[in-house]
């Protein structure tokens, strides 16, 4: 490659969501890393508890909580990608996170201070378990089917059932969560192994998350985020609302909240980014679940994981 490909490379800072934690995640960084310990122990006094501990402790069944999973995750990809991004190791020309991830990537961008983006993960991490105790909703991914196809096996299974079923995550071609009221969801997932799909298989969650059953939490985290400052981005970020990239403060903010109850376009957004020029992407924080989205997405891509 010459340099003067290299030099026109656009690169794009990818950040994971709920389901790339395990304990003992971040650990080795709390001790090698004096700043990251430093935000560790900051961290623990924003949330109230002993977030680290969880992380690096334990117990699973506790570290798989919502409310506990979702501020863990951002707390171990932020503090490692602006421990990489002040020596120099890395930079983005764009950024998205799956899901909460779309929280670290507005840290990162600077829209939000880390302070604001902990709380705002810890209380929308609350709320979406809150949403999931009063009202039991389940989640499934559908492999081996396009996209079209499962929105309308779930619009057959809501028919069916008369109960709500819909596409939550749109992750790579072929790989499809849906998610809503559990009778509903199990009858889209038969629906789906009639149809031939590879695979159908319900997932161990505590909500329908991006679906209409969200729609408490979205109320309440309206209200947590009306006095939040959202800064416009030093770099674009991506929404998952929209997949599609801003700078706009207000925007991010708006789009936030609306990804609760609805799909995330995490396919769109990495075809829209290549379709920008993006050709290198570094996915930051725990495990490599989105590396494997890039691959099975933009063939060409470069991939890079710190975790």
């Amino acid at each position: 490659m010459t340099t003067k490909t290299r030099a026109s490379m656009k690169t794009a800072i990818l950040f994971p969501g709920q389901g790339s934690q395990t304990v003992g995640m971040a650990r080795d960084h709390m001790e090698t890393d004096d700043q990251m310990r430093t935000l560790f122990e900051h961290a623990n006094e924003i949330v109230g508890f002993d977030l680290t501990r969880l992380m690096f402790e334990g117990p699973a069944e506790t570290l798989i909580q919502t409310q506990y999973t979702q501020p863990a995750i951002y707390l171990h990809s932020y503090a490692l990608y602006r421990s990489l991004a002040e020596r120099g190791t890395i930079r983005g020309d764009v950024m998205a996170g799956h899901s909460l991830g779309e929280i670290t990537a507005l840290a990162a961008a600077s829209v939000l201070t880390f302070e604001d983006g902990l709380r705002l993960v810890a209380k929308r991490g609350s709320l979406m378990q809150k949403a999931g105790e009063e009202r039991e909703g389940a989640m499934a991914a559908i492999i081996g089917m396009t996209a079209e196809a499962v929105r309308q096996i779930c619009s057959e299974a809501s028919g069916q059932t008369g109960l709500i079923v819909v596409p939550a995550n749109d992750n790579s071609e072929g790989q499809m969560v849906i998610s809503g009221d559990p009778a509903a969801v199990e009858k889209a997932a038969e629906l789906a192994r009639a149809a031939g799909c590879r695979l159908a298989t319900m997932i161990p969650v505590s909500g329908a998350f991006h679906s209409p059953l969200m729609e408490p939490a979205k109320d309440a985290f309206r209200e947590v985020l009306q006095p939040v400052t959202f800064a416009d981005a030093k770099v674009p970020v991506y929404s998952n609302y929209s997949a599609t990239c801003t700078t706009d403060g207000e925007r991010l903010k708006e789009n936030l909240l609306l990804q609760l109850t609805n799909p995330v376009r995490w396919r769109e957004t990495l075809l829209d980014m290549s379709g920008q020029g993006v050709s290198e992407f570094i996915e930051v924080g725990p495990g490599s679940v989105l590396k494997g989205l890039v691959k099975r997405t933009v063939k060409s891509a470069e991939i890079s994981v710190f975790n």
